[in-house]
């Protein structure tokens, strides 16, 4: 799994865009925290090439890009959790979820609805 890091908020404009064409995988991670560390695991274990079809993959490192973080929370109208996985589709939000409620097989199901 290959993962585009977000490491400016102008690449919040261009997600919401590209969110337009096809759906974007948003992973907030912690790099201090273990269960951040197991949700991401569990996501890239089930990944697999063909659902690059389905999701474009973003992941940032909210403690290196804390303000960020805040803009994600604030443009998509999500609160701040750390993990957090978010689907944009069509320039939103329209699925969140944290810690272990991360799924995904949820997130790839939501992403094809």
């Amino acid at each position: 799994m290959e993962w585009i890091k977000i490491d400016n908020e102008a690449q919040l404009e261009a997600i919401k865009e590209e969110s337009k064409t096809q759906p974007v995988l948003l992973f907030k991670h912690s790099t201090r925290c273990s269960i951040s560390s197991m949700a991401l695991n569990r996501v890239e274990r089930s990944w697999s090439a063909s659902d690059n079809e389905i999701l474009k993959p973003y992941y940032l490192d909210l403690i290196q890009y804390r303000s960020i973080s805040d803009k994600v929370a604030s443009d998509f109208n999500v609160p701040h959790e750390s993990p957090q996985a978010i689907l944009i589709k069509n320039g939103e939000a329209i699925f969140d979820s944290s810690h272990m409620s991360i799924n995904y097989n949820d997130l790839k199901e939501k992403a094809k609805s």
